[in-house]
């Protein structure tokens, strides 16, 4: 089919041309109905926000929660430990290396790989249990 439209200025009118044979009409679809439908229904009801699927998301977070909580304990159990272990006993508080007494060196020293193993644990930890609810909502 050609067209041919009037330019500004022309003051022509614009004429159409048919051809004999119109074009045949297609079917436009946005999906083909007869491939197999697969939805998960833990997506959806994540997706949709349903009473189930907030249930999920709450379980995650207590699960998470749960697992910071015993790593923040651990953590607290380990630096009130430190100095109980020093007042206890005194003897291990006389001892010194290079002139720097030892409650000094363990306090200064031992805190920080300490709080980075655990941050590391946690991570882990978390990072685990992320892949966990994945697998469950894709299965």
């Amino acid at each position: 089919m050609s067209r041919h439209a009037a330019g500004p200025g022309r003051g022509e009118p614009a004429t159409f041309e048919e051809s004999p044979t119109k074009p045949r009409r297609k079917r436009v679809v946005l999906a083909d109905s007869r491939a197999p439908v697969t939805v998960l229904r833990t997506a959806m009801e994540l997706e949709e926000q349903t009473s189930y699927g907030e249930e999920l998301v709450r379980q995650f977070i207590r699960v998470q929660l749960k697992a910071g909580a015993k790593l923040w304990g651990l953590g607290v159990l380990f630096l009130a430990a430190l100095p109980a272990a020093f007042h206890f006993l005194p003897h291990l508080a006389e001892l010194s290396f290079a002139g720097v007494r030892l409650p000094w060196i363990v306090l200064g020293i031992l805190p920080y790989p300490l709080l980075f193993g655990i941050g590391y644990l946690y991570n882990a930890i978390a990072e685990r249990n992320e892949r966990d609810f994945v697998d469950m909502v894709e299965k």
